[in-house]
């Protein structure tokens, strides 16, 4: 998450950005009062941004980033109410309400499936394998910058990008953790790597999720964005290989057995993703029916593991590749662990800025970006604020915003706030992570000394999606 602001006018606007209007919040049903004059109006950006500014400083004040935004989403549209209640509209700010936390439940529900199936690999050790892996094989420096790299690249779309930054960086730990050149050059690249490929998937980003869940991209039309991804991580880290250390690390002989169980929650994983993409594409349910029928297959299997798991402890497993595990498997352990803090601070975001919309900033924000700038700079300029502000809220603008953008504008528009974050450290939940995993050898201002080689693939994905996709612009 970032966690800094830029001050003066450019706040301003980045404020306007953040506080789109929410055109279909009534549906049509009600009068919306335009508030951006009037000092409520002012009084709701005001508390958004001491509210975000509590978010950004987070790693200095150990304050959870959700708790500021969900007064703040409370505050907002406690002053909304009171105002429309003052006009004899009392229903219409509990319409929009209503309308914000459909959205918020869907895409919570849907993020609450896949953290549960990551939490249950990571407990059946199937990260501690490959990690394991990667560190026998004796890979020097330079393969190994490679290898996590496209690991990364190609994990981040199935996996989010932070569990995927993360283990990428213990196995990079693990074998070069002497050397703070090596280490420093090759979080950098696992990060630029596990945004642009969170960017090509609709499970590799919650922007991409959120893209594909409003029906604006339908599932495959995604990866039209694979070439313009790669190209954004092959870019950089074409540069950065020759300031890699060409020196061969000592081999750690370890080897980690994945618990009972393992492949085949991988297995159902990939199945719950089917039954998602399949309830969405064929029979037109959203998405999140799918995910939570998954849940249910995991529910179901994780039923069997537990009521199995004194056979197994006692006379073993037939599957030398899978150990006994240690303690009866329970799922909701495993839902227990997800990511409460994100999930709660997405749901302030959505309130939050669904609240500043309602108010009426969107016709200003749209005529600004998306009528005097033009669509492409406009959505070039969101990815570029993806690396100073976290880009879920800049991207809940855009959808709620809902500008006239043609098909190949709103894949640019995915693809810039996906690795837009890449430019600084900060700008991604994955760069924040593993400033925070390798303290002291990947910092800012490490990253920032390849900010040009990033920006660099940064500019060259788009001129390649422009390019090859020239077609979905018309």
């Amino acid at each position: 998450m970032a966690k800094v602001i830029a001050p003066g006018k450019w706040l301003l606007s980045l404020l306007l950005l953040l506080a789109p209007g929410l055109a279909s919040a009534t549906g049509g049903a009600a009068e919306r009062l335009d508030l951006t004059g009037e000092t409520v109006g002012f009084a709701a950006i005001g508390v958004f941004v001491v509210a975000y500014l509590l978010v950004m400083a987070e790693e200095f004040t150990h304050l959870r980033k959700s708790k500021p935004v969900i007064i703040a989403a409370g505050i907002i549209w406690a002053m909304i109410g009171v105002v429309y209640a003052n006009h004899g509209m009392p229903h219409a700010a509990e319409q929009a309400v209503r309308h914000n936390l459909l959205e918020y439940a869907e895409l919570m529900l849907f993020l609450l499936v896949a953290m549960t199936y990551i939490n249950a690999m990571e407990e059946r050790r199937v990260f501690d394998a490959l990690r394991s892996w990667l560190i026998r094989k004796g890979f020097g420096f330079r393969k190994l910058f490679w290898l996590t790299g496209i690991l990364a690249f190609f994990i981040s779309p199935v996996a989010d990008n932070l569990t995927t930054a993360l283990l990428m960086c213990a196995v990079v730990l693990a074998v070069g953790g002497s050397s703070t050149r090596f280490v420093t050059i090759a979080c950098v690249n696992i990060v630029v790597a596990a945004n642009a490929g969170g960017a090509f998937s609709p499970f590799g980003d919650i922007t991409t999720l959120m893209v594909w869940q409003k029906g604006i991209v339908d599932f495959w039309t995604f990866f039209a964005l694979f070439i313009p991804s790669a190209v954004n991580f092959l870019v950089p880290a074409a540069i950065m290989h020759f300031a890699v250390p060409d020196e061969q690390p000592t081999v750690a002989d370890e080897r980690v057995i994945m618990y009972r169980g393992a492949r085949r929650i991988m297995a159902l994983f990939l199945l719950t993703i089917v039954t998602a993409v399949s309830f969405h594409n064929f029979i037109h349910l959203p998405p999140v029916i799918g995910m939570l029928t998954g849940l249910g297959y995991l529910q179901l299997f994780g039923f069997y593991l537990k009521k199995t798991h004194g056979r197994f402890r006692n006379g073993g497993t037939s599957d030398e590749e899978e150990l006994a595990d240690p303690t009866p498997f329970d799922v909701f352990n495993k839902v227990a662990r997800a990511e409460w803090d994100t999930l709660l601070f997405f749901y302030g975001v959505v309130l939050c800025v669904g609240g500043l919309g309602f108010m009426g900033y969107l016709a200003l924000t749209s005529e600004i970006m998306y009528t005097e700038w033009g669509a492409t700079p406009a959505n070039i300029a969101v990815g570029v604020l993806s690396a100073i502000v976290d880009n879920i809220p800049v991207m809940f603008a855009v959808l709620t915003m809902n500008p006239d953008m043609s098909l190949g504008q709103w894949l640019l528009v995915t693809l810039t706030a996906g690795v837009g974050g890449s430019l600084l450290s900060i700008g991604s939940a994955a760069g924040v992570a593993l400033m925070g995993q390798a303290r002291g050898k990947y910092t800012f201002f490490g990253h920032l000394k390849w900010t040009p080689a990033i920006a660099l693939g940064y500019a060259a994905s788009i001129w390649v999606h422009m390019m090859i996709n020239s077609s979905m612009f018309n």
